[in-house]
């Protein structure tokens, strides 16, 4: 449904118009193979993976294709990990139509787009002034590490989560234990605690 008033969004303008849209990774690269379209926008979540793993395999296919994430996650926890992957901007579900528009405009002309704060944030830290991630915070995480933290909080358990995401189940363990390490969680009971209580809060 939210892709459905999205792309009446963006068709009611005159300057776009919608070339295709999918609810997964691989619906998505056979779309953006065969249209090759000026822009793909991107959610994180994904059926059966993260967007950031869509947004990489466009980086590495060279396609030169820009891509703008539009997300109900926060900001400050998702915006320079998808600059990282290769994205051109972020944006969240909350911003008004106008405010979209002008990201994607912004995004095919070749610039990047960010909220003024995230600007600012982003700057802060390449100049030195932001010393990084706060220790035992979701922003210390890797982008695998909090892919595998938001499916422990959806209740998956380590195989579940192996098939989800293509892993081998030690490797999925292994990103359990670095997870707990990093936010200061002593055992798997308070990493199933503060992962589903991150997932209601974010409403996933």
């Amino acid at each position: 449904m939210f892709r459905e008033r999205l792309a009446q969004l963006i068709s009611r303008d005159e300057t776009f118009s919608v070339c295709g849209e999918a609810d997964n990774i691989q619906s998505a690269m056979k779309i953006i193979q065969t249209q090759r379209p000026d822009i793909v926008i991107v959610d994180i979540t994904l059926r059966g993976a993260s967007g950031l793993e869509l947004i990489k395999n466009l980086k590495a296919q060279e396609l030169g294709i820009p891509v703008l994430v539009l997300s109900m996650h926060a900001e400050a926890l998702y915006a320079e990990r998808v600059l990282r992957a290769g994205a051109k901007g972020y944006i969240t579900k909350r911003a008004a139509s106008s405010t979209l528009l002008k990201a994607i405009r912004h995004v095919v002309d070749g610039k990047v787009y960010l909220s003024e704060d995230m600007t600012a944030a982003v700057l802060a830290k390449a100049s030195g002034q932001d010393s990084g991630a706060a220790a035992g915070s979701l922003e210390s995480l890797a982008d695998r590490e909090l892919e595998v933290f938001q499916l422990v909080g959806k209740g998956l358990n380590t195989r579940e989560i192996a098939e989800q995401i293509h892993l081998g189940e030690t490797t999925v363990d292994t990103y359990r234990a670095r997870i707990k390490d990093k936010l200061h969680l002593r055992n798997a009971s308070e990493l199933y605690s503060r992962a589903a209580q991150w997932v209601q809060e974010q409403g996933l």
